[in-house]
This record gives C-alpha cells, sequence and structure tokens, in this order.
C-alpha cells in the first residue's frame, strides 16, 4: 500500500491597508529608510487597524486559499491555526475562523510556536492526514503585532495628515526601535489535501529550548502574576516584546545551518537535490548568511522580506502562496523549510510538492 500524504491544493494570503514604509516610521521614531534597510532588508509593511484581530486577517487569506482550490468552507475537515498574537488570550483564533467561515462544528487546532509555527504545522497536518483524522486541511499563520507596537499617534504614520509625532513620543519609542521596524501584519493559508502520490512531510528536525525563551518574549499579561494584568503594567510598557536581536541572529545563523545539514545527512540529500529553500522572512541578512553557509544559489532562496516584514506565523504560507501563484513551486519538486521562532524554537523539514 502506498504511503499516505497530502498535497497543497489552494494558497491565499491577505495583508491588511496601505503599506507603512520605512520614511512612514521615521515620524513616529528617529530612524530612517537606509538605517532600516541596511539592518533587515525591509522597505515596507502593513498593520491592522484597531479592532481587526489575527481571526479576520486568516478569513480574508482562507477566502482566497479556498477559491484557488476550487472548495468551499464546508469542504475543511479540520482546522490548524498558528499565531502569536491571538485575537484574546483566550478562547484560541481557530474556532473564530471557523465561525467565520461559516463551519461552526469543525475541529480547530491552535499552535503557539511563532515564527516557526509552519514546521510544527506541517507535523500536525501529517500526523492528521496519517490517522485518518481528517483529509481536508485548512492551515492558517496569521498575525497582527500592531498591538505592540510601541508608539502613540498611529495618525502621524499617514503621510496624507502631514505631521510627525512629539520629540517627546519619539524619544521614548527608539528604545523599541530595534524590534519595531521588523514586524508586520497579514495571514497567509494554505488548504492541504491527503493524497496517495509522492507528496508532503518527507522529513523533519525540530527543536525547542525554553532556556532561551527570554530572548524574545513579551513580559506582561502571563499567568504568573496576579492579576494576570496589573494597573501599572501599560505605563511599564509590560505589552512591548523584549528583544536580544543581536544574540537571536547569533542563534538562528548558528542552529539553522547545522539542523538543515543534519536533515540532509540522515536523508541522504545533497543541497544540489532540493529544488528550493522557503526560509522564515525574519531578517535578510540572517537569510543570506545561512544561503552562503549552506551554498545556496541565490534564486533557489526567495524573500519578500521588503514588501511586508516579519509576519511570524503568517510568513512561509505567504510565501508559500506568492510562490504557487508565480508558477514556481511545481508538483513532484522538493523543497527545505526552514524556520526559528521565539521559545526559542527551531527545525527544518522537507516537504514535496
Amino acid at each position: 500500500m502506498a504511503k499516505i500524504g497530502f498535497e497543497i491544493i489552494g494558497t491565499g494570503h491577505y495583508v491588511p491597508g496601505e503599506p507603512v514604509t520605512n520614511h512612514d516610521l521615521a515620524r513616529v521614531m528617529n530612524t530612517s529608510d537606509e538605517w532600516i534597510y541596511q539592518r533587515s532588508g525591509i522597505r515596507q509593511r502593513h498593520y491592522a487597524p484597531d479592532g481587526v484581530g489575527p481571526s479576520d486577517l486568516a478569513y480574508e487569506a482562507a477566502k482566497r486559499a479556498l477559491e484557488s482550490a476550487g472548495l468551499t468552507a464546508k469542504d475543511i475537515d479540520y482546522i490548524v491555526f498558528a499565531t502569536m498574537t491571538p485575537d484574546y488570550v483566550f478562547p484560541g483564533s481557530g474556532a473564530l475562523l471557523g465561525a467565520k467561515l461559516g463551519i461552526a462544528g469543525t475541529p480547530a487546532l491552535d499552535l503557539r510556536q511563532q515564527c516557526a509555527a509552519m514546521l510544527f504545522g506541517l507535523q500536525m497536518v501529517d500526523g492528521l492526514v496519517q490517522t485518518g483524522a481528517a483529509k481536508t486541511i485548512l492551515f492558517v499563520g496569521a498575525e497582527a503585532h500592531a498591538g505592540f507596537m510601541p508608539w502613540k499617534d498611529w495618525g502621524a504614520l499617514d503621510p496624507k495628515n502631514g505631521r510627525e509625532a512629539s520629540i517627546e513620543d519619539k524619544t521614548k519609542v527608539d528604545k523599541h526601535r530595534n524590534l519595531a521596524i521588523l514586524f508586520g501584519d497579514g495571514a497567509g493559508a494554505l488548504v492541504f489535501r491527503a493524497t496517495d502520490r509522492d507528496a508532503g512531510l518527507r522529513g523533519m528536525k525540530l527543536h525547542s529550548d525554553g532556556r532561551s525563551a527570554e530572548l524574545l518574549y513579551v513580559p506582561g499579561g502571563g499567568f504568573r502574576a496576579r492579576p494576570y494584568w496589573r494597573e501599572d503594567s501599560h505605563e511599564e510598557e509590560a505589552h512591548i516584546p523584549r528583544m536580544d536581536g543581536r544574540e537571536l541572529f547569533r542563534f538562528a545563523v548558528t542552529k539553522l545551518p547545522a539542523t538543515a545539514r543534519e536533515l540532509c545527512e540522515e536523508h541522504k540529500v545533497g543541497i544540489d537535490e532540493i529544488d528550493w529553500f522557503l526560509a522564515h522572512q525574519a531578517n535578510r541578512r540572517i537569510n543570506e548568511y545561512i544561503r552562503d553557509q549552506l551554498g545556496v544559489p541565490p534564486e533557489k532562496l526567495p524573500s519578500n522580506i521588503d514588501r511586508f516584514g516579519n509576519t511570524s506565523a503568517g510568513t512561509l504560507p505567504i510565501l508559500i502562496d506568492e510562490q504557487m501563484r508565480a508558477g514556481n513551486l511545481k508538483r513532484g519538486q522538493l523543497s527545505m523549510i526552514l524556520a526559528l521562532g521565539a521559545g526559542i524554537h527551531w527545525g527544518c523539514a522537507f516537504l514535496r510538492f
């Protein structure tokens, strides 16, 4: 009997509103287009408006994915929803998405592996298919990072308003500048279907290390405190993530190439046998370093960080949607998926299309 696999039969993505450029950010913090681009490779990003959460972004991406698959929401057996910026502390956003799609009652699973969520999601999809629990699965990664951005004057981001934030506000934002320039909002959706052809997950190396959790974390809102959100938490800016960018960079450029080599050795696959390297888009310099370490031709490692920034769990589904629609990812091709996220979680996977 042929091994049951899974294939991607539909993709879609959605980003909210007009792009916010580096020049726009310079009106709410002391920065410049050149400073941001040299350090990250980012030119612009999108932000969800007030009142819009990740399930709303996911809904738009899911509609596009279902349309490209030629399916309706009622064809979905299972939802896997990945986000680090959920609509609520609880419940998770997966059930909210199901309700918005009109398929209340369909099981929905929420993942919290941040930028590495796609890898864990692939393993969940594979498990659901292998056990027969589901045949058609909607995977969505969606983020609304706008909620933790450090500036107060959102109107100053709009060039039509013709103003900048106050000097005092800019100075307060500057201490979070290295974090604030990186993140953008958006959602990517993939529809997976069980198949008996040679497709799906063909190898994986996953790791988690909670000893490094405070390299990137949100200090406020946790249930170690009573109450979990104190009156002075906002003044302490406890809702804004703390990030050790230098150490995260070192972690990524050390762990990801090593894990990629281990995966190749374990499955006896040469780097030149891999058609595509689909890497999380956290920082252009990280991906360039990994590419050089592995000896990957630039054309095999696509990038879209310049247009979206880091959309965390949404990044890889958005990248896959763009590459699928451009006709680059073809049936039978082998891709390596690479990602590292807060936790710290990291790993690499072989995915055959």
